[in-house]
């Protein structure tokens, strides 16, 4: 079974953005059904599922990346995957970032290795998770390149061929859900101006991180970068989520000190 490195599997991309990849007919048709009559975070979901039921993974997620920072999850396999997910944005690395960032696959075929550095917070976090291998293929709307599909496993080992050609089918398809909630708040915009448009997109997104280091702002007279630093370092000094971490701080049960 042939298996494959980052430079190869961007080949696979690069040639997905000109034309429908090779794929399976049969694991094609299940992904399309996957989504298919769904919308918005359901389909975003059902497509993560289905993800783990046809190639040899243990979880999956879509994360969403906005100007190099990971800005939501749009859907996931489970609540394991979700967290995954989020500590990409509580340490700010991961493949997720890097794939968007450098607009190609980026394929980690076991964290445990002696040659393998990229994610010095990451790594030994999912490590500890349980998670060897994590590979991220990009989700592309309107050629711009806006979030990627993440594949997470128990077992290390590099991605198969056909299960890396699935990814980049299932990051095509990813975009479905995410035009879905584009579309739907865009119409409820320009129909009703006192709608809440882009409700549904705005609740994937990290509105308590943002609200939160807003306040630390405020609170500490710091920049919001340096908020941003001193939340996540605290999530992470704690093995806590940060918008778990946020939510804390906007409720007033926790209050982190100016030093």
């Amino acid at each position: 079974m042939r298996r494959w490195g980052d430079d190869a599997a961007a080949a696979i991309v690069s040639r997905s953005l000109t034309g429908p990849v090779r794929l399976d007919v049969a694991i094609h048709e299940q992904l399309l059904e996957a989504v298919d009559g769904r919308r918005g975070v359901e389909a975003a979901d059902r497509l993560c599922e289905a993800c783990v039921m046809l190639f040899e993974i243990d979880a999956a997620a879509i994360s969403l990346v906005f100007d190099g920072a990971s800005s939501g999850t749009l859907g996931s396999s489970g609540a394991p995957a979700r967290a995954y997910d989020e500590l990409q944005f509580t340490l700010g690395e991961g493949p997720c970032l890097d794939s968007v960032t450098r607009r190609m696959p980026i394929l980690a075929a076991d964290l445990a290795g002696s040659d393998e550095a990229r994610w010095p917070a990451y790594g030994p976090a999912m490590l500890a998770h349980h998670v060897r291998g994590v590979y991220a293929v990009p989700v592309v709307v309107a050629g711009e390149f806006v979030g990627a599909v993440d594949f997470f496993a128990a077992q290390p080992g590099p991605l198969s061929g056909g299960d890396l050609t699935g990814a980049v089918a299932a990051a095509e398809l990813a975009a479905i859900p995410l035009l879905d909630l584009l579309d739907a708040d865009l119409q409820a915009a320009v129909t009703d101006p006192t709608s809440n448009a882009w409700a549904e997109l705005n609740t994937l997104s990290r509105a308590e991180v943002s609200q939160a280091i807003g306040m630390l702002v405020a609170q500490l007279e710091m920049e919001p970068a340096e908020a941003l630093v001193r939340l996540r370092a605290h999530a992470y000094a704690t093995n806590r989520s940060a918008t778990d971490v946020a939510h804390d701080i906007l409720e007033r049960r926790l209050k982190l000190e100016a030093n």
